[in-house]
């Protein structure tokens, strides 16, 4: 829900991960690295993204694989269209409120019309960010060189801002 920004100040600017892709921001998910050879983000766990059980719903975690796979193969092709065709996915362990996930997506496979990417989830140690615990594991197929439609042109546009090329 869109709300005015509050009186006496500027409005504040929009995130990256607002600007490309709303569904992930929705949850609140903030995405870091971009490049044709990796895409990252992160996400605190809380309520917003969670079965009644106080634990992250699996959907986000599809959701959060589908939109990374998608955005390294639209990147990696060169800023061309790219449909998801095909995601598989394998929950492994669970993340709970109040913990931090960090998701990272690389290619497996990089061809004119068809990419595969590979996306893993992991939540991170409290007491050490070095140590993780993969939680879900998934591929995420993209058929790619397709016509960027008119109206869209400009998604293309925001990614190349953000962009490690």
């Amino acid at each position: 829900m869109n709300q005015p920004p509050p009186t006496g100040g500027p409005p504040s600017p929009r995130s990256k991960t607002e600007i490309l892709d709303a569904p992930l921001h929705t949850f609140g998910f903030e995405l870091d690295e971009l490049s044709p050879h990796k895409v990252s983000g992160h996400l605190l766990i809380t309520p917003k993204c969670c079965q009644p059980f106080d634990v992250l719903h699996r959907g986000v975690s599809a959701v959060i694989a589908e939109a990374l796979g998608s955005i390294g193969s639209h990147i990696a092709s060169g800023f061309r269209r790219v449909a998801g065709i095909h995601l598989s996915i394998s929950h492994l362990d669970s993340a709970r409120v109040g913990d931090f996930i960090i998701a990272e997506a690389t290619p497996v496979n990089v061809a004119k019309s068809i990419q595969v990417w590979e996306v893993n989830i992991s939540k991170c140690d409290p007491s050490n960010s070095e140590i993780k615990t993969l939680i879900s594991s998934s591929r995420v197929t993209c058929f790619c060189n397709l016509p960027v439609p008119e109206n869209a042109k400009d998604a293309g546009q925001n990614l190349k801002k953000f962009s490690k090329l």
